[in-house]
């Protein structure tokens, strides 16, 4: 039996069952009894949680990935390290992978491929422009949901396997995603997390992968040096511009790639408007290097001299997780990549050399920086008047940019034309102001939740503070106050009451239960659940017989206050408490299990400290009935006692 079932994690989450495995960690479905909810608990496996350096990565990855809050990515809600386990705890996602989605499917209909890399685009665009990139994006990690909704996961985790993971292991099931740049060990940027969602884009549209092979290393060669077949050369049926955008996502150039997760989500809006757009222009960069640049002789010499260089650099190079580490263990693979790399670059020499002839037909212009520029300013420009024709295809919002200016451009700056010479952006949104709302009277958890609405990074602080005027667990007040503008990463203090500091307890004894128990919270006192007594000779139904705090007392705020009161009715219960010995066996461990049985039946679970001498339970009964009642602690039944209520 797994080790961590059953396991409460600071004394708040219970360990319930395994429900996936990796190379990196272990999922667990758990039960967070501070909320009541299902969450699922992602532990790091021993043997990493043995190197405190990647246990402090590991941290401070999830920690990063915490802040992000989008409806396409699945959410942490919290992370944390006790007694030596370290896990992150994300929201339990009811669905299934888009690998096991594809499987099932079989052949996927082109509309359902845009709506699904639609969402997985809008999630990356969201973490890349807090600066976080995946790294690991693949069908197995993009969840589908039953309302045909995508979450993509392990944000942040899949940054740490670099480092830990081999082509004999892991790297078998994501080599087929990764990016050029990824597979040389070179520095990633959010243009690689595009090129594995073009690749998933790719695998949708056709039902297979573009590269194949039978080892890690085979695959990873052919994203270096190949060329996949047009997903339109395998299914003739899919629009011809929507495989221009996935070729353009997964061009091994990274410069004619997608230069932002919006540029690609652009273009994927103008299909999904209208699937016979032209989006002629990505043909059109795609074959620049053959259309556009001068023809020039390519000494193979200078192919080896290369090969040769880049091998002296990876000797130097301590990345043991990277694919070219691990060619270079391997003498005669590294002689094959060699040999590839000359031989596209002689392919490249012999097509520039067959259309060197037609490059001078068009004149070239570059395409200028008009980013920060309104609309206006830009076309006065040198570089674009009577050249370029700027469209305006939207508006955002962007917080380093004043409302009219520029903040996207496509094509990107510095791309060349020789037709096409269409710019489309999108401007700089007006801004509205987002005010501090009324929070008064919420509980902390709701107010919580109203202000992440808002996405501004708000860096939200919990205080406590007594209050007459507003009951325990209530938000008395925030600062800022309500209507003051809120900014991009201001910090936000919300102070919960804790009732009233002193109470004095007046006599309910006079009251209707009802009637008590209004004043009695009204005052700042936790009501509990009511005892009945069903014998009083001059008592009526519903009143107050006796109350656990005598009047004139005086307590603090948030203090529990127990009625008698008399009652008949045929559905009313009665409680009994009853306290079982926790044996000596049990005293050292963390927590214990205990089972509390009435009637041969199970009534509740709870987890309690190894350090607690008894635990107890109120069972519950109608009056004139009795019940025989034991505990399982630990799997140890306690003597069994009748009870009557």
């Amino acid at each position: 039996m797994d080790q961590y079932i059953g396991k409460m994690l600071d004394n708040r989450y219970e360990l319930l069952e395994l429900i996936g495995s990796g190379g990196m960690a272990n999922v667990y479905k758990a039960k967070c009894h501070r909320l009541n909810r299902l969450v699922a608990i992602k532990i790091l496996k021993s043997e990493l949680a043995e190197n405190a350096e990647f246990r402090r990565r590991f941290r401070d990855e999830s920690l990063a990935v915490a802040q992000l809050s989008h409806a396409n990515i699945v959410s942490i809600y919290d992370v944390s390290s006790t007694q030596g386990i370290d896990y992150i705890v994300m929201e339990l996602i009811d669905g299934i992978t888009l690998k096991q989605y594809m499987e099932r499917r079989g052949h996927m209909d082109w509309r359902e491929a845009l709506h699904f890399i639609t969402q997985i685009m809008r999630g990356l665009s969201h973490a890349h422009s807090r600066g976080i990139i995946h790294r690991d994006i693949k069908p197995q990690n993009i969840m589908v949901l039953r309302d045909g909704s995508v979450k993509v996961a392990d944000f942040g985790i899949a940054c740490l396997a670099d480092a830990h993971q081999t082509l004999a292991q892991e790297a078998l099931g994501s080599v087929h995603y990764i990016s050029p740049e990824q597979a040389k060990g070179e520095r990633l940027d959010a243009r690689s997390d595009i090129y594995s969602a073009g690749v998933v884009l790719y695998e949708m549209l056709t039902g297979r992968l573009p590269f194949e092979g039978d080892s890690a290393v085979s695959v990873a060669i052919q994203h270096l040096s190949s060329v996949p077949l047009s997903p339109r050369e395998i299914n003739p049926d899919i629009p011809a511009a929507l495989e221009l955008i996935c070729m353009k996502a997964m061009n091994a150039d990274r410069d004619k790639r997608y230069q932002s997760a919006d540029a690609m989500l652009m273009d994927l809006e103008k299909f999904r408007k209208d699937p016979t757009v032209d989006l002629d222009y990505i043909r059109t960069e795609l074959t620049a290097s053959v259309d556009e640049q001068p023809t020039s002789k390519l000494p193979v010499q200078r192919v080896a001299a290369a090969v040769k260089n880049r091998q002296a650099e990876e000797e130097d190079d301590e990345d043991s997780g990277s694919i070219l580490a691990y060619i270079r263990e391997n003498k005669k693979m590294a002689g094959l990549l060699a040999a590839g790399v000359a031989l596209i670059v002689l392919i490249f020499v012999v097509i520039f050399a067959g259309f060197g002839g037609s490059g001078g037909k068009n004149k070239a212009y570059q395409v200028p920086n008009i980013l920060g520029y309104t609309v206006e300013d830009a076309n006065e420009l040198e570089t674009i008047k009577d050249i370029f024709t700027i469209e305006v295809v939207g508006t955002m919002n962007d917080s380093n940019y004043q409302p009219g200016q520029i903040v996207q451009q496509d094509p990107a700056a510095g791309a060349e034309r020789r037709s096409n010479f269409v710019i489309q952006v999108y401007v700089c949104a007006e801004r509205q102001e987002i005010t501090m709302p009324n929070l008064l009277g919420n509980v902390y958890q709701n107010a919580k939740l109203k202000l992440q609405q808002y996405d501004l990074n708000l860096n939200i602080i919990q205080t406590e503070a007594f209050s007459t005027e507003f009951t325990a667990g209530q938000i008395m007040e925030t600062e800022p106050a309500a209507g003051t503008v809120l900014k991009k990463g201001d910090t936000v203090t919300l102070t919960v009451s804790k009732g009233p500091e002193s109470i004095t307890v007046p006599t309910f004894t006079t009251m209707k239960y009802e009637k008590a128990k209004a004043e009695a919270e009204k005052l700042g006192l936790k009501v509990g659940k009511p005892e009945y007594r069903y014998y009083d000779p001059f008592a009526n139904e519903g009143d107050v017989l006796a109350q656990s705090i005598l009047p004139g007392t005086q307590v603090q705020g948030g203090t529990e206050i127990v009625f008698t009161v008399y009652g008949s009715q045929g559905d009313q219960t009665r409680t009994v408490r009853v306290e079982y010995l926790v044996p000596d066996e049990f005293s050292g461990e963390d927590t214990i299990r205990v089972e509390f049985i009435m009637d041969d039946q199970v009534v509740e679970t709870k987890i309690f400290s190894g350090s607690d001498a008894t635990v107890g339970y109120d069972y519950e009964g109608k009056p004139g009935t009795a019940s025989t009642v034991y505990a399982r602690i630990n799997g140890v039944a306690t003597e069994s006692q009748v009870i009557s209520f």
